[in-house]
């Protein structure tokens, strides 16, 4: 039997990264494009391309991701994170083929005071935001058959993120100031990839279609994460100037930034936990091990 053919857009991020391996691994014939070799906001050269690859999956981990930058760019955010999973979902539609995509949780306003469902109205408060809604109201709308994974906070070996920014800065400076009242859960690139293999293999076997929230279990904020990832980094062998117990925990206002962000993020991840049956880690579980693959050798 021929491998199915999968076309993967983003492939140079951290996500994208993490998803060419195991799409290899689990056996697919993948087609992994970066920017690098097909500029995402060019509309017409992405239709031409999936329509040469008539793929049977299309994967889309491509994202205008510059949340504050997108304040004043607001239609190269739209491009990205709208327009293209909706050409994406168009052609899928076309071809018979499935889209996977992903969302975040700054598609709500996060003031909620329990975990989103996928039911939960949006309301977004940032270009961002808005422009992730309307990408997923695309897909919607397309009638192609669809996954749409909704996360937070990803955080892989490769590419770039919090963790690693903290790393560095906690190495460079003397102290560090980080958010406090900001809850959110660090998601795993390398489990958010694993996560969405068998969610496609259960859309190709029994028909699992629709929206979904993907993140880990339990819940952190800004401050308490860099201090966990500090405290765990100095264990591994980081030389550090800012201890764990030193970072200073400041407000949201005492950091301003273009863009407004939820103060809430947390996302019910429990429909799709049951539907693929497995148990959800916690999220520590997945920050340790890229910090176990980033451990200093020498």
């Amino acid at each position: 039997m021929a491998a199915k053919q999968v076309l993967l857009f983003g492939a140079a991020g951290q996500l994208g990264h993490e998803l060419s391996l195991r799409l290899q691994t689990a056996g697919y014939a993948v087609t992994a494009l970066s920017r690098q070799q097909l500029d995402f906001s060019d509309l017409p050269a992405v239709r031409e391309q999936v329509r040469q690859c008539q793929p049977r999956w299309i994967i889309n981990a491509a994202a205008y991701t510059a949340v504050d930058k997108a304040e004043q760019e607001v239609q190269p955010a739209q491009t990205l994170n709208a327009d293209l999973p909706a050409l994406l979902a168009e052609e899928a539609k076309r071809l018979g083929s499935a889209l996977l995509h992903y969302s975040t949780d700054y598609v709500f306003n996060g003031r909620a005071s329990r975990p989103y469902l996928e039911t939960d109205a949006t309301d977004p408060v940032s270009v961002y935001g808005r422009s992730k809604r309307d990408g997923e109201l695309g897909i919607k709308a397309s009638g192609a058959r669809h996954l749409v994974l909704r996360t937070s906070w990803v955080v892989g070996a490769h590419g770039q993120n919090f963790l690693k920014t903290m790393l560095r800065l906690a190495a460079e400076r003397d102290s560090l100031r980080v958010v406090a009242d900001q809850t959110g859960v660090p998601t795993s690139a390398d489990w958010l990839a694993g996560i969405s293999l068998l969610a496609m293999q259960q859309s190709d076997q029994h028909g699992l279609q629709g929206l979904f929230h993907a993140t880990p279990v339990g819940q952190t904020n800004w401050h308490a994460y860099a201090q966990y990832l500090l405290a765990q980094a100095t264990e591994l062998g980081w030389r550090l100037k800012v201890a764990s117990q030193d970072v200073q925990p400041i407000s949201t206002a005492e950091y301003p930034l273009p863009a407004a962000r939820p103060a809430y993020g947390l996302l019910d991840s429990h429909a799709l936990a049951s539907h693929l049956g497995q148990a959800w880690p916690p999220w520590q579980e997945g920050v340790d091990k890229v910090l176990h693959q980033l451990r200093p050798t020498a």
